[in-house]
């Protein structure tokens, strides 16, 4: 194998690699965009309790709320999304 044909390939090689890895980025930042929150949430839980407080966000608490957000009936008069801080 001659030396352009063997950097050819070795650049084919280089090029499937990097489309590979952006590929990868792109997903972790769609994933990041739609569970940022929750993550966000957790890994500052953990630090707290791993410091000695208290978490401030517990599953159970988040769990208690949303079955109560889940008896609310919604209608279009009280339709309103209210994002969560």
């Amino acid at each position: 194998m001659n030396i352009k044909a063997r950097a050819r390939q070795l650049g084919q090689g280089m090029t499937e690699y990097i489309i590979i890895v952006a590929l990868i980025a792109i997903a972790a930042i769609v994933v990041y965009n739609l569970f940022g929150d929750t993550v966000r949430g957790q890994v500052g839980d953990m630090a707290a309790e791993l410091s000695g407080g208290a978490a401030d966000h517990s599953a159970a608490a988040k769990a208690t709320a949303a079955q109560g957000q889940d008896q609310v009936q919604y209608e279009l008069g009280n339709f309103d999304q209210v994002e969560e801080q």
